[in-house]
């Protein structure tokens, strides 16, 4: 995963790793649309506040989950390069199996790689349909797993906020609710710029709380 693990420190690579939910929910009210829309919008502003924090190499990834769990972007992709593919939603919610080949991949990494602490950023709006516990227990005990910045937004108000808060596993760092096309935006483009803007050894802002809302559309 890492690309030059052992460059210099100018160069020291940080690896975003979006898991986006894929299942046949997120069909329904528009939400793929919408997150498909969100992640266009945010990387213009990722790759702008990147360029304030030259020290550091930026790569992404994302891996998709519904009736299982695969990668949508695999390689490692320089932030400068990349460019998002529409992701299309059905099936069910294998969360765990999205836990499952993240954990394989990181565990391949050398624990004293010197990279800086990946960013993952989880995204639901339902309850998972697999056994994630356990693949979450096995993710959290990989070195570079655990010492990354892990954060949540959670799509509506049928997302499994309990799970979620596992993930992320902080209580400075809580999960994030979109209601609407909007919020998504914001929260999206809220944890995908922290992270980019952020100098070498400070610690990566904490997202405020999502304000709960009487207005739902999902």
């Amino acid at each position: 995963m890492a690309v030059r693990p052992g460059g210099a420190y100018a160069g020291r690579p940080l690896h975003i790793i979006w898991l986006l939910d894929c299942s046949g929910s997120m069909a329904e009210g528009g939400k793929i649309e919408a997150l498909n829309n969100a992640i266009r919008e945010v990387v213009p502003a990722m790759k702008a506040a990147a360029e304030g924090n030259p020290e550091v190499q930026f790569y992404v990834r994302v891996i998709r989950f519904a009736t299982g769990a695969s990668w949508h972007l695999a390689q490692p992709t320089l932030l400068a390069d990349f460019k998002w593919v529409d992701l299309a939603a059905e099936g069910e919610t294998d969360l765990g199996q999205a836990f499952a080949v993240l954990s394989e991949d990181m565990s391949n990494l050398p624990p004293n790689a010197r990279m800086l602490p990946p960013q993952i950023v989880l995204i639901s709006d339902g309850k998972p349909t697999d056994d994630w516990k356990g693949a979450l227990q096995a993710l959290l005990s990989v070195p570079w797993a655990r010492r990354a910045v892990r954060q949540a937004i959670a799509i509506g108000q049928d997302a499994d906020y309990e799970t979620l808060r596992k993930f992320v596993d902080n209580p400075e760092r809580p999960v994030l609710r979109a209601d609407n096309a909007e919020q998504l935006v914001r929260y999206f483009r809220y944890v995908s710029t922290a992270v980019t803007a952020t100098p070498v050894g400070r610690e990566i802002p904490a997202a405020p709380p999502a304000p709960v809302q009487d207005d739902s559309t999902w």
